[in-house]
């Protein structure tokens, strides 16, 4: 299993959160910073490996209690990527962890 772990204490808005997603996760320098290239750049992080991606987000009760629309899109846009594995006939390959 591949992780990667993200401070939740570094996301303090959208634009933050996009930063701070596009370090860990390493996504490339055309990464445009909305949810659509968010899903489009996790999916393809989770095409390039046979292991299963886990997003480990630490401090998950900071963004619940600042930025719970930013939570709920982690975890829309998470099931998203799974869902089209899923409906590709492939096995869904992401996980998501917070510890609040």
């Amino acid at each position: 299993m591949i992780i990667f772990n993200i401070n939740g204490k570094k996301i303090k808005d959208w634009k933050s959160f996009h930063s701070v997603f596009k370090k860990e996760l390493n996504f490339p320098d055309y990464y445009g910073e909305n949810m659509d290239a968010w899903i489009d750049c996790v999916d393809d992080l989770t095409d390039n490996t046979k292991e299963p991606i886990a997003i480990h987000i630490n401090n998950g009760q900071l963004i619940k209690d600042n930025n719970p629309d930013i939570l709920e899109a982690i975890l829309e846009c998470s099931a998203f990527v799974n869902y089209r594995k899923i409906s590709n006939g492939d096995q869904p390959n992401l996980l998501v962890s917070l510890v609040f």
